[in-house]
């Protein structure tokens, strides 16, 4: 990951975190239940832009290199992950 999308997710893992805290806080304080949905969904989408940004990343830099690079057992590899993700999330 480059460092300026590694910054990038690192404050947003850190908002994210605070947010998280910031959930917790209203369940403690009952507070009412569609607002703590809310929250907990806006966590949600922070966790899914971040996924995005991570795989866009990932695909210009390791995913490039081992479709460009001249080992057909790595670009194999890379396919089976980014299928493997792709599962993952479409569970």
């Amino acid at each position: 990951m480059n460092e300026q999308t590694k910054g990038g997710v690192i404050r947003r893992l850190q908002s994210v975190e605070g947010h998280v805290r910031g959930i917790q806080r209203m369940v403690e304080e009952d507070q009412y239940c569609i607002d703590v949905i809310k929250q907990i969904s806006a966590v949600q989408a922070a966790l899914t832009k971040m996924q995005q940004i991570i795989l866009d990343d990932h695909l210009h830099s390791c995913v490039t290199t081992a479709i460009r690079g001249d080992d057909p057992e790595r670009r194999e590899a890379v396919i089976d992950e980014i299928m493997g993700v792709f599962a993952i999330t479409n569970k």
